[in-house]
């Protein structure tokens, strides 16, 4: 009789095109990642392509966006979710919103954050999306990349897990870094960030 593979449940956040979820589910589909499954999306914004793609995959996904008053409700309707699927690993994937202390204390070692440049240059509050590729550009560092790290309070401040470089060439743009360190770094350590930090867990749960 064929044993059962152990996998533990992933949840992934988001708030965009989700180019990084893809990765990950491409990742299980090529059995990059074996120790894991994505359970839940969930994200904080509505309309974004990220969610197609959790359709096109067959994944639940929902929107939790904060209500007309202002208050975040964010983390305490995201936990309810994460409760009911089982989540043990949370990874956020071109995610847009600082989560606060208690959250991260809540699920400590069990956050995992992609951010496109090599920690500790251009990273916290501030640098995301484009802002970070266009001062890594602005700097003249001839090297970037990617590091994948656990989150805590601080914005990326926790672990370093997994990094990966990237050149900068004489002649990029900042759309055409991003472009690169995603396709050469973002997209190749995610995954297998998820699956080592993953396995860990599993070894953890016998």
């Amino acid at each position: 009789m064929k044993k059962v593979e152990e996998r533990i449940n992933v949840a992934v956040f988001v708030s965009g095109g989700g180019t990084n979820l893809q990765a990950l589910i491409d990742a299980v589909k090529n059995r990059i990642i074996n120790s894991a499954k994505i359970a839940v999306v969930i994200s904080n914004k509505a309309g974004v392509f990220a969610l197609e793609r959790a359709k096109n995959s067959n994944i639940p996904y929902y929107v939790i966006q904060n209500d007309i008053n202002g208050s975040p409700n964010f983390e305490e309707k995201a936990i309810e979710i994460l409760e009911e699927y089982g989540v043990e690993l949370i990874v956020l994937a071109g995610f847009m919103q600082i989560l606060s202390e208690n959250f991260t204390k809540r699920f400590a070692d069990r956050i995992i954050n992609v951010h496109p440049s090599l920690i500790p240059s251009f990273c916290g509050k501030g640098y995301y999306g484009l802002k970070v590729h266009e001062a890594a550009i602005n700097y003249g560092v001839k090297l970037t990349g990617a590091t994948v790290h656990f989150v805590n309070e601080i914005p990326d401040g926790g672990k370093i897990i997994m990094q990966k470089a990237v050149p900068v060439l004489p002649k990029d743009t900042p759309s055409a870094l991003q472009k690169r360190v995603m396709k050469k770094a973002e997209w190749v350590i995610l995954p297998k960030a998820v699956e080592l930090v993953a396995k860990k867990i599993l070894k953890e749960n016998v």
